[in-house]
């Protein structure tokens, strides 16, 4: 099963799954592929997003790696794995130090803010505990969204001219895991095995 906690990768060389692990086990797989000399697109997605990623695989194994972020780093749709990780050896200055808290804008209604202003710990307290209660109480909702998000991201580049395919989004976004199946089965075997995997989680055993 992909872990949704760790940052991880697959790459592909056309529909043909050769790397799932690490970005730097995707990168070596994509470079030495690519020095073989193949002819299909090598393509790397992340499997927490299904966006694509794009590596620097320049200069030997070792530079490339050392250009790689940190593990752990996950990569974004506008991100690529091109430059080196930005470090700052500025020291923190005086102030207030960060404990994970944003302040962002919130618009609300004068009977809004009455009630918060009632309840006890204020109005930031009682927010935040209302926000974490719709979380736990949409967690697995949330969580088949994503899913289903990620799969349409890798789905619409690897499958998006396939017999199907329409009516697999359809059964993606209806959360129609029967339907879904039935509509990938003809897809070459690693891309209909992967967009399944993501968009309804089971094992996905490492490669290579």
């Amino acid at each position: 099963m992909i872990d949704t906690a760790t940052p991880s990768y697959t790459s592909f060389d056309g529909h043909k799954r050769i790397a799932t692990g690490s970005l730097s086990v995707n990168a070596l797989a994509v470079k030495h592929a690519l020095e073989s000399g193949v002819l299909s697109p090598l393509l790397t997605f992340c499997d927490q997003t299904g966006q694509v990623v794009d590596i620097d695989i320049r200069g030997s194994d070792a530079k490339m790696l050392a250009r790689l972020p940190p593990e752990g780093h996950e990569l974004h749709k506008t991100e690529s794995a091109l430059i080196d990780s930005e470090k700052s050896d500025e020291p923190r200055g005086r102030g207030r130090p960060k404990l994970g808290v944003v302040a962002r804008e919130v618009t609300l209604l004068p009977r809004h803010w009455d009630w918060l202003a009632e309840q006890p710990g204020g109005a930031s307290v009682t927010l935040r505990k209302l926000v974490d209660g719709a979380r736990r109480a949409n967690m697995d909702r949330d969580r088949q969204r994503r899913a289903s998000e990620c799969a349409y991201h890798f789905m619409s580049v690897m499958a998006g001219d396939m017999a199907g395919f329409e009516e697999a989004s359809r059964a993606l976004f209806a959360n129609d895991a029967a339907k879904f199946r039935q509509q990938t089965e003809a897809w070459p075997a690693d891309v209909r095995d992967y967009v399944r995997c993501i968009a309804y989680p089971v094992p996905l055993t490492e490669v290579p």
